[in-house]
C-alpha cells in the first residue's frame, strides 16, 4: 500500500502523511535502454518487483514536507491517454443543454461516441500551470478519476479488469470549446494535469464509491461520486481493450461531472478526490 510521486527535479517519492521521503534510489533497479526505447512506462512496469526495496530505503529516513515540494506528474512517460466523454448523466445533460459546451455538435452517449486520445504533450503535474492558449474562447475545468495501468492489457473482461490497474491520481481534464474534435481541443500542452500522487490500486481497492470535488477561487463547481458513472472503471477498461492495447503507464481519464465552467489566467484549481488527496493548480495566460 502506497502513495508515490515525482517531485523536483525528477525525485521518486514516497508519501507519509504530510511528508515525501527520497526514493529515488530505486530507479538504480530499472533495466537500461537504447534505441528505439521502449512504448511504456519502465518504473510502473517494475512497480511490484521495486515495492520492498522502496520500503527499505524510506524506513527511517526523515521526510520533507509536502508544502516545499514541487509535484511533476506520478507518471513520467504515459504511452497514451485514453479520456472517457460524457460518462456521467447529469454532465451529459447539462452539455446538450449549454450551447457553449455543445456548439451544434451532437452530444450522443459514451456508448455511442466512444473514447478518444489525448496527445501526452499534453500532461502536466499540479506544480506546472495551466496555460490557456486560447483566451477569446472559453476553457473549462473538468475534474476525473484518473486510473493508471499496471501491466498489458488487450481485450481483458470487465470482471478482471481492476487486476490491471496500478494505481489512480486525479485528473484535469482542461478543454477549449469550440466545434472542433474533442481530442484536438483537449491534447493543448498543460491541459491535462496528473497529480499530486498515485495511490496504488492495494490501497485503494473500490475505485466505485469516491467523491470528486473542484473549486475555483473556493468556490465550489463540480461535487459527485464515481457511483454516478455510466460505465464504471472496470467497464471502461474493458471497453479501452476492444481497440487498444494497454501497457504500463497508459493513463484512462473517466469522465468529469456535471459543474464545469470556464477558467481564465489567476484562477486557482483546488481539486480533490476521496482516498487519494487534494492538489492545487493556477491558471496563467499562454506566452
Amino acid at each position: 500500500m502506497m502513495r508515490l510521486c515525482r517531485f523536483n527535479e525528477d525525485r521518486l517519492g514516497l508519501v507519509k502523511q504530510d511528508h515525501v521521503i527520497d526514493v529515488t534510489a530505486v530507479l538504480d533497479r530499472l533495466p537500461s535502454f537504447r534505441y528505439p526505447l521502449p512504448k511504456f512506462d519502465p518504473f510502473i512496469a517494475e512497480l511490484d518487483s521495486l515495492r520492498d526495496r522502496i520500503e527499505e530505503l524510506a524506513d527511517g529516513q526523515p521526510g520533507i514536507p509536502i508544502a516545499e515540494l514541487k509535484f511533476a506528474p506520478p507518471v513520467a512517460n504515459p504511452g497514451k491517454v485514453i479520456a472517457a466523454p460524457v460518462n456521467y448523466r447529469r454532465h451529459l445533460d447539462e452539455a446538450r443543454a449549454d450551447p457553449e459546451i455543445h456548439h451544434r455538435n451532437r452530444i450522443a452517449e459514451i456508448e455511442r461516441v466512444g473514447l478518444f486520445l489525448k496527445a501526452t504533450s499534453s500532461v502536466i503535474g499540479p506544480s506546472e500551470p495551466i496555460r490557456v492558449r486560447h483566451p477569446d474562447r472559453r476553457t473549462d475545468h473538468e475534474i476525473e478519476l484518473a486510473v493508471v495501468i499496471g501491466k498489458n492489457a488487450d481485450r481483458v473482461s470487465a470482471h478482471r479488469a481492476l487486476e490491471y490497474v496500478a494505481g489512480y491520481c486525479i485528473g484535469l481534464d482542461i478543454t477549449v470549446r469550440g466545434p472542433e474534435e474533442r481530442s484536438l481541443r483537449k491534447s493543448i500542452d498543460t491541459y491535462t494535469v496528473l497529480g499530486p500522487w498515485l495511490v496504488t490500486a492495494d490501497e485503494l481497492t473500490d475505485p466505485s464509491q469516491l467523491s470528486l470535488k473542484l473549486s475555483i477561487n473556493g468556490e465550489l463547481r463540480q461535487n459527485a461520486s464515481t457511483c454516478d458513472l455510466l460505465i464504471d472503471i472496470p467497464g471502461l477498461i474493458a471497453f479501452a481493450t476492444r481497440f487498444y492495447s494497454l501497457v504500463p503507464g497508459d493513463v484512462l481519464l473517466t469522465g468529469t461531472p456535471e459543474g464545469v465552467g470556464p477558467i481564465t489566467p489567476g484562477d486557482v484549481i483546488q481539486s480533490e478526490i476521496s482516498q487519494i488527496g487534494a492538489m492545487t493548480a493556477s491558471v496563467q495566460a499562454y506566452s
